[in-house]
């Protein structure tokens, strides 16, 4: 996948500027694509010469002026011929999971502060996660929601990035585990 996917799917609920977009990842696509904001805006520049986003300039009184983007019909097209073609698997690339790699080998005091740090980050992330798809489904249950919403797409994503974070969550907490008591440290209350 291109960042240029990417961008077009954030962009499908609406116009957005560079900053609401860069926001938009943080919060919805980045659970599953990571971009940082100068990437983006260099994106949308290269997505609006080749027409698949268009940007018009918004005239602000006490602000700067913004531009905001919206996908065209070719970009609805050129995410149509993304959607139909083959998916790649992904892999796991991940420098944690090379330090567990090598507990066997060096001093799991580290690597415990390391694993409780990442179980950290993906309990904040299920918390957000978890807020997300509330927002989205409003007072609908996610049932009724995912038979009859609007737009369900980033509420799939969104539930992805959930299942991911409490796996990550799981593993970290597991592995805390059994590092310390392979130590002979005494179990945790």
């Amino acid at each position: 996948m291109a960042l240029r996917h990417a961008v077009l799917a954030a962009l499908l609920d609406g116009e957005l500027s560079g900053y609401q977009l860069a926001k938009a990842f943080d919060l919805g696509v980045a659970n599953f694509w990571y971009a940082r904001p100068q990437q983006l805006y260099a994106e949308l520049g290269r997505l609006e010469r080749d027409g698949l986003v268009r940007g018009r300039e918004v005239v602000q009184e006490s602000r700067p002026n913004k531009r905001l983007f919206r996908v065209t019909d070719a970009g609805l097209t050129e995410l149509e011929a993304f959607t139909a073609a083959s998916a790649t698997p992904s892999f796991i690339r991940d420098d944690l999971l090379v330090q567990v790699q090598a507990a066997d080998h060096v001093d799991p005091a580290a690597l415990i502060t390391r694993l409780e740090e990442r179980a950290a980050f993906a309990r904040a992330r299920i918390d957000l996660f978890g807020k997300l798809l509330r927002a989205m489904r409003g007072d609908r249950t996610e049932e009724d929601f995912l038979r009859h919403g609007d737009r369900i797409g980033p509420y799939l994503t969104c539930l992805r990035g959930l299942a991911f974070e409490e796996g990550n969550r799981d593993w970290c907490e597991r592995s805390v585990t059994v590092l310390r008591e392979r130590r002979g440290d005494p179990p945790s209350r």
